[in-house]
This record gives C-alpha cells, sequence and structure tokens, in this order.
C-alpha cells in the first residue's frame, strides 16, 4: 500500500522489471504487477492524509474469510476491514495481530495468488519481528485453525532465531524476536534478486534507502532496505532454490 501509486510502480518496476496491469478497484486504486506475465504483487493506493504508513502486506490464504476473521478476533487479533469481495478475484479482509502487525486473509475465487516463485522479482518469503515469538506463533496456529503451536496439524521448526511456521510439510512463513531498531511489529516481505549487491545500488540509485547492508544467512545473502515512500522491503539473492522456505501460503 502506498501513498503515491505511480510513483511506486515507477520504483518498483525499474528495481525489479514489473509490469503492471489493473486489478480490483473496490478499495481504491489498484494494479497487479508481473514478470513475464506471470503474477508476483499488487500495489494499492491509500492517501497519506489516512494516517496508514506504506508498508507490503502479507496475505495468508483461508478457506472462508468470515471464519478466520472471527477466530482473529476470538484469539485477541483485531479487524479492520472486512470480510469483503474483491470484485471476482476474492474475498478479503485486512487484520492486525494483538501487538499491531498487519496482515491480509484471502479466499481465493479466480485469483489464487503468487504465479512465479524463486525468480527475480517475486516474492519469496514473509516474515514477522515480534516481540514474543512463541506467544505470535500460537496466535497465527489458532486463528488459522490448527489448534497450538505444540500439537495437532501446526508445525513448528527452528531457524537460528527464528520460529518457522509449517503446513503439511511446507514452510508457511517465519517469526522473528523484532529488535531494538525496530519500532513496531510488523511483517517483512522478502523479493528475490539475482544479484544483491547490484539490485541495492539500483535501489539506492533510484530513490530507496538502505537500512542494512548485505549480510548472509543460510538461504543467501539479504539486504534490508526501504522504498522512496518509506516502504520496508528486503531482498535476497538465493544460494541454493531448494534450501529457501516453500512459501505456500
Amino acid at each position: 500500500m502506498a501513498h503515491d501509486l505511480q510513483g511506486a510502480c515507477d520504483y518498483y518496476s525499474a528495481l525489479f522489471g514489473w509490469d503492471f496491469g489493473p486489478g480490483p478497484a473496490r478499495l481504491g486504486p489498484y494494479v497487479r504487477a508481473s514478470v513475464g506475465g506471470r503474477l508476483v504483487a499488487g500495489i494499492g493506493e491509500i492517501p497519506e492524509e489516512a494516517g496508514y504508513p506504506v508498508d507490503w502486506i502479507t496475505y495468508f490464504a483461508v478457506d472462508d474469510a468470515d471464519e478466520v476473521a472471527q477466530r482473529i478476533r476470538d484469539c485477541g487479533g483485531t479487524v479492520a476491514l472486512g470480510p469483503l469481495d474483491s470484485g471476482d478475484a476474492g474475498r478479503l479482509a485486512l487484520a492486525s495481530d494483538p501487538w499491531g502487525a498487519t496482515f491480509g486473509i484471502w479466499e481465493a475465487h479466480a485469483h489464487a495468488g503468487w504465479q512465479l516463485r524463486r525468480a527475480h522479482g517475486s516474492v519469496v518469503w514473509s516474515e514477522l519481528l515480534a516481540p514474543s515469538v512463541l506467544d505470535a506463533a500460537d496466535f497465527y496456529a489458532k486463528s488459522f485453525g490448527l489448534a497450538t503451536v505444540a500439537d495437532g496439524p501446526a508445525e513448528v521448526e527452528r531457524d537460528d532465531d527464528a520460529i518457522l511456521l509449517k503446513l503439511d510439510g511446507h514452510r508457511v512463513a517465519g517469526i522473528r524476536e523484532a529488535g531494538p531498531q525496530e519500532s513496531h511489529p510488523r511483517w517483512r516481505v522478502y523479493f528475490a534478486v539475482d544479484d544483491v549487491d547490484l539490485a541495492v545500488k539500483s535501489a539506492e540509485s533510484l530513490g530507496g534507502r538502505l537500512v542494512t547492508t548485505p549480510r548472509a544467512r543460510r538461504y543467501g545473502e539479504v539486504a534490508y532496505l526501504q522504498d522512496p515512500q518509506g516502504g520496508p522491503f528486503a531482498l535476497v539473492r538465493l544460494a541454493d532454490a531448494a534450501a529457501w522456505p516453500s512459501n505456500s501460503a
């Protein structure tokens, strides 16, 4: 969600090679981004005076948006918008967890989600920065109807200082303890690039800002940035495509 839709499109098109096409406009101006005709993301516009920060929103697939929205409320979260229909594409709601991190839920109809994975310009991972990793994991497991983190169909795998949420053996998302530099809990989205150093230089030359210099992680080299409107995102060069979590959200 950006304050300047055209500015965001210009920036990410130059950075990732995205093309754009129209999307459902139920909530205001909105476009879908694609690489080689395959959908990778969406960008919507929200007025700056509305008071919401520019940010990427992680959406989780659900079978029934209304049922999950009620569970989010029951578990202490807040449903700020919806559930409502987004044309014939699907049904959505925007919510926040008990610590204030914003996320979305998506009941797919005509639009099932991402069509490109583990390739330059595609989303490869979403990670929550939270004050309490275990409490956050419990909230999301319960909200999505997976009983508790400790037992039932929800699986948890530790990865250094993070917890990986899994479903049917697939890694869906990560939860990591928020560092002192994080002003508030939030979901962070990672985009794949062929060369992190080159992409960082491009991101900065286009008006973005480097927050954390590239560093090696088990999955590859990662850098954290902000776009010209202040929207946070991460870049990663995949060291081994098979090692990166399979984000079947």
